[in-house]
């Protein structure tokens, strides 16, 4: 059994001391977190500023779990799904989502998801495990790197909108946004990244004690609660009225505006009356809307609504001076689009049907 630590787990501070303590000086604490947080190093071998008897006691005593690329996608539109698979075998995806005006990294925070919304491909599977910091920082650099070599432009944008729920995996989120904004990492704007919640309102309410300085985006798709219940089951225990109230909690602390998800489903969240209810709904806190296309997963549950009826409901909106962005679908060729995460991957799904198996 390997009881090696990983070393991507260690603060800055507790790997001073485990350097010191093997009689190296301090500064070589930070060349090792260095070359782990902003150049991704995924061996000790690579640390060739490092002597090579301190790379051997490192490697001894520690690992560094980083994620490896299974596959990669490319669609009609440019979009990049990248399957990653971590250090014990399971499969997760980040996305690269190329635009005119700005180049995004959708990234993963779990192996699955517990929370078995009726419209997402990834709620289909069992939630495995949590993604550690390193992983959640891995995928930006990976799809970072991908838009530099594949599309010369700098990566612009960061959401946590992929596989998962990240303030179910508070405490590793909130590390992966520190070393993703830190200089000690990869130096990105906190204004860059946003953390896509289902709604778990004592968690929205902890990003406001912990005055976040990421944006934050509410998946809300229905403004009703008998209609939320029916496709996200988290708003049994998270209604609209305790969400209000954290969310006016967390804009109270940070200053931040919230976005708003909205997808539009065909005949179900789709009238002038939904979207009534959503401008209501919207006016807790300062926010902006963002009206998303329905991609569709095998199911055949929900189906897309025509565009005339995104396009209607968004003027809706638009007419109650609320600021709205419509999102047109990127990916759906490949499967990348949101809520088709793990629809297809044949890796994914061989980790699930082992998982039942056990």
């Amino acid at each position: 059994m390997d009881c090696k630590i990983n070393i991507r787990d260690l603060s800055l501070e507790e790997l001073t001391q485990v350097i010191t303590d093997r009689g190296e000086k301090a500064f070589r604490a930070k060349q090792i977190f260095e070359w782990l947080w902003q150049k991704s190093a995924s061996s000790f071998d690579e640390m060739t500023n490092l002597s090579e008897s301190l790379r051997d006691q490192l490697s001894q005593d520690y690992t560094i779990n980083h994620l490896t690329i299974e596959d990669e996608q490319v669609s009609s539109d440019r979009t990049i799904k990248v399957a990653f698979k971590t250090h014990d075998g399971h499969i997760v995806e980040g996305v690269l989502i190329p635009t005119s005006k700005r180049m995004t990294a959708c990234i993963s925070s779990q192996v699955g998801c517990s929370l078995a919304c009726a419209f997402c491909a990834t709620g289909k599977l069992k939630l495995m495990r949590n993604l550690t910091a390193g992983e959640m920082v891995d995928q930006v650099a990976y799809i970072r790197k991908l838009a530099e070599e594949k599309y010369q432009t700098n990566l612009t944008n960061i959401v946590y909108m992929g596989m998962g729920e990240p303030l179910l995996n508070y405490k590793n989120m909130l590390r992966s946004t520190d070393m993703i904004s830190s200089e000690k990492g990869l130096g990105m704007s906190p204004k860059r990244i946003t953390v896509s919640t289902a709604g778990i309102a004592k968690m929205i309410k902890k990003l406001g004690d912990d005055e976040v300085n990421f944006n934050l985006a509410l998946s809300l798709h229905a403004a009703n609660d008998e209609k939320r219940s029916q496709i996200m089951e988290i708003n049994d225990s998270n209604n609209l009225e305790t969400l209000r109230d954290a969310l006016e909690y967390f804009h109270e602390k940070t200053g931040s505006r919230v976005t708003f998800e909205y997808i539009i489903f065909k005949d179900f969240n789709d009238t002038l009356m939904d979207a009534q209810e959503l401008a209501e709904f919207a006016r807790c806190v300062p926010c902006k809307i963002n009206i998303i296309e329905y991609n569709p997963i095998d199911d055949g549950i929900f189906q897309q609504a025509h565009s005339n009826k995104l396009d209607d409901f968004a003027a809706y909106l638009e007419e109650k001076n609320l600021i709205v962005n419509v999102r047109r679908s990127r990916g759906k060729d490949i499967d990348a689009a949101c809520g088709q995460l793990a629809n297809k991957n044949k890796a994914i799904q061989k980790d699930e049907i082992s998982l039942k198996s056990n």
